[in-house]
């Protein structure tokens, strides 16, 4: 039956309940409803939100869902896909992240740990560098590609580029493999190796490349493919 929120009494709609039981005491449905805000002329936010619940097998699966996936429902349009996914971002980093971004990396353990929330439910490859200061923390953060789930191509100079710009004393660079085996291939061996002599050349070290996998990582410094 398709009604309006106005039709449930006061006290029994989501954001009332919310107020009077907590977030806690909601359904899935009632709080993807608060998300939603408004339905439209035939469908109402309640309806929109069961929709949405309807494309997933399991309250988990919303982690991965994209905004083309929301789009195909009639009734949401780009907005509210957009504040979808937002909240579900949102969330990932309260979550996910353990650290948060202005702590000193001075490992790869502990780059790995505050910055794999990057990559959480990715399926295809995202490359990312970190710029640190002089005292090893991140002043500045850049998605520099986003490739096919066995492809990724970044240029040196756009790593490089973006150093510059912020004034950095060292590069850290980061990319996901979603298959989950963090070990290197060929490619990245040899990419790595570009820059890191391009580094010492320009005098701004590549510390490491870190491969994430789902629950594990690949760190060249680690693995002695990079000299400090």
């Amino acid at each position: 039956m398709n009604y309006l929120i106005k039709d449930i009494k006061k006290d029994e709609r989501p954001r009332e309940r919310l107020v009077k039981y907590g977030p806690e005491c909601l359904s899935n449905e009632e709080l993807l409803s608060i998300i939603l805000k408004t339905g439209t002329k035939n469908r109402s936010s309640k309806m929109l939100s069961l929709d949405v619940l309807s494309l997933i097998n399991d309250i988990e699966d919303l982690s991965s869902i994209t905004i083309n996936r929301l789009l195909s429902i009639k009734g949401i349009g780009l907005v509210k896909a957009i504040e979808i996914i937002a909240t579900i971002e949102l969330g990932k980093r309260i979550y996910v992240r353990p650290q948060k971004s202005k702590c000193k990396l001075s490992n790869p353990y502990d780059i790995y740990l505050s910055q794999k929330y990057l990559f959480v439910d990715k399926r295809q490859e995202y490359f990312y560098c970190l710029y640190l200061n002089n005292k090893n923390e991140l002043i500045e953060r850049r998605l520099l590609f986003m490739g096919t789930v066995n492809k990724s191509i970044v240029h040196p100079r756009e790593v490089f580029k973006y150093a510059y710009l912020s004034s950095a004393s060292s590069i850290v660079c980061m990319h996901n493999h979603p298959s989950g085996d963090v070990s290197p291939s060929k490619d990245d061996i040899m990419f790595t190796k570009a820059l890191v002599e391009i580094g010492r050349l320009q005098n701004i070290p590549v510390l490491d490349h870190i491969i994430v996998g789902e629950d594990n990582y690949y760190s060249f410094q680690d693995e002695g493919m990079i000299e400090l």
